[in-house]
């Protein structure tokens, strides 16, 4: 007689307790956090006020969707988002394949984990500490780089005021903050690589970098297509924390991104209509994107996410 489907849920349940309860904490956070605030997303739809709550407040359709893509503010938004994710992308992705590809080929184990340590540590700043480390290091008047600048009799550069430095000084410093960190899943999958490949390869002859080349890379491709297609599905998310607190006058007109834009609509001027639709409209084109690619990447005979 064939078990049911939920005696069978309930074994596996009572054989691997203690996987699910480490597991129920993240659990929690993903019900709480992401699933139960999709049922607000219907005040993207509505007029939506505090007094009559989502029940008792006006439909307006797709008003709010309208205002926004109509606005003279789309464009720079649009703008500014994807050029700091494209730079991100090209930049900064392939910043922890480099990195792991590098630590995997040190044979000191002291060495090693001395160095992995150093570069995980950004991570664990706040972006808080880090704004407040670039001000000390790049302020036109108070920056130690401008002041060696100054000592050995060059210009003063405006690192944190000109928009031309803004894109590339947010890139850089999500490169420094992140990069060590990202290795983690790359590491993992290097050391699932069969060792008798890499001797075969010594007797055939090949160095360090021919076995880079045709063995690990390889072997982590498919590790590097699931990131890159998770990584699109961020591509409307630029830290708004980071953006935010590098912003200034000087370099608003290239600092200004869907996340700041919401938060000023929403938070400051009390819009959550406006700002929960602009927040659907992100979350759409990252679905877009994330299946888009995931199709293209399955065409290309890849696994893909799903």
């Amino acid at each position: 007689m064939r078990s049911s489907p939920s005696r069978k849920l309930f074994a596996d349940l009572a054989r691997d307790k203690y996987l699910y309860l480490l597991a129920l904490p993240g659990i929690v956070y993903f019900l709480v956090f992401k699933y139960l605030p999709v049922g607000g997303l219907v005040i993207a739809f509505q007029e939506y006020s505090p007094y009559f709550g989502i029940w008792g407040s006006e439909w307006v359709g797709f008003e709010h969707f309208q205002r926004f893509f109509s606005n003279d503010d789309f464009v720079l938004l649009m703008r500014n988002t994807l050029m700091i994710s494209l730079m991100n992308l090209v930049f900064f992705f392939p910043l922890p394949i480099v990195l792991s590809l590098m630590l995997n080929e040190l044979r000191g184990l002291v060495f090693k984990r001395f160095v992995q340590t150093v570069v995980y540590i950004p991570h664990f700043l706040s972006w808080v500490l880090i704004s407040g480390l670039t001000y000390l290091m790049l302020s036109q008047s108070e920056g130690l780089v401008n002041k060696l600048l100054a000592e050995f009799g060059h210009d003063r550069i405006g690192f944190l005021t000109d928009p031309d430095l803004f894109w590339g000084l947010l890139t850089a410093q999500v490169m420094w903050k992140e990069a060590g960190w990202g290795t983690i899943i790359f590491l993992a999958a290097i050391a699932g690589v069969d060792p008798q490949l890499y001797e075969a390869a010594v007797v055939d002859g090949a160095g360090r970098f021919r076995k880079m080349w045709h063995i690990t890379l390889p072997a982590i491709r498919n590790v590097i297509v699931i990131l890159f297609i998770l990584r699109l599905g961020s591509v409307m998310d630029v830290g708004f924390e980071q953006v935010y607190l590098m912003m200034n006058g000087a370099v608003s007109d290239v600092a200004e991104v869907f996340d700041t834009y919401v938060f000023r609509n929403g938070v400051k001027q009390g819009e959550f209509s406006y700002s929960t639709a602009i927040g659907l409209f992100k979350s759409v084109v990252g679905i877009v994107l994330v299946v888009a690619a995931n199709k293209l990447a399955k065409k290309f005979g890849e696994e893909g996410v799903y």
